[in-house]
């Protein structure tokens, strides 16, 4: 990432000093983002590097960011879930025996180990699969434990859009899960 902040700035983009506290307040923010959809250290840096990368070539015609913390994120999310999209061979599992199993503790027994790890794999694969903005909701609410009303301020809706995009989200999941289960949706 060190390189990517000595790289020459274009001065009709934005400063290096800008950007260099741009990236100083915001990378761990963008790296955890990225981390969450991917799974994985290294992919999260290469988003991260992504990001910035983005932001030091963003259009200098282009309109001015208002929340620069949303923007980032968003655009962790986004490029994340790219990234997962670009790998998928991802199989389908369900979203009530989720919770559970990722709250269990690292000494469980090897095959719930294995259980949790496919869930895991299932779970990035079933959001890398929803609209990006939906993702982004559902990330924030699940994966992040921000309320409602915060996700809506993030990102310029109504807490009432939330509520009801997240719960037409989960009930998705769940009939992808029992579908995949050889149950009827």
């Amino acid at each position: 990432m060190k390189a990517l902040m000595a790289a020459p700035i274009d001065s009709a983009n934005s400063s290096a000093p800008d950007l260099e506290r741009i990236f100083r307040e915001n990378h761990a923010m963008v790296f955890r983002a990225a981390y969450r959809v991917t799974g994985n250290a290294n992919d999260a840096e290469d988003v991260l590097q992504t990001v910035f990368l983005r932001m030091l070539k963003r259009d200098p015609g282009a309109d001015p960011v208002g929340n620069m913390t949303s923007f980032l994120h968003r655009s962790a999310v986004n490029a994340a879930l790219d990234l997962v999209r670009s790998r998928q061979n991802i199989r389908n599992i369900p979203l009530d025996e989720l919770e559970p199993v990722l709250a269990e503790p690292a000494h469980r027994r090897p095959d719930r180990v294995q259980a949790s790890s496919e869930i895991r794999e299932w779970l990035r694969g079933a959001i890398a699969r929803l609209n990006p903005r939906i993702a982004e909701m559902f990330m924030l609410r699940f994966f992040e434990g921000k309320e409602n009303p915060e996700i809506a301020r993030l990102l310029n809706t109504t807490p009432g859009t939330v509520a009801v995009t997240l719960s037409r989200t989960r009930d998705r999941l769940e009939k992808e899960y029992q579908v995949y289960m050889g149950g009827v949706a």
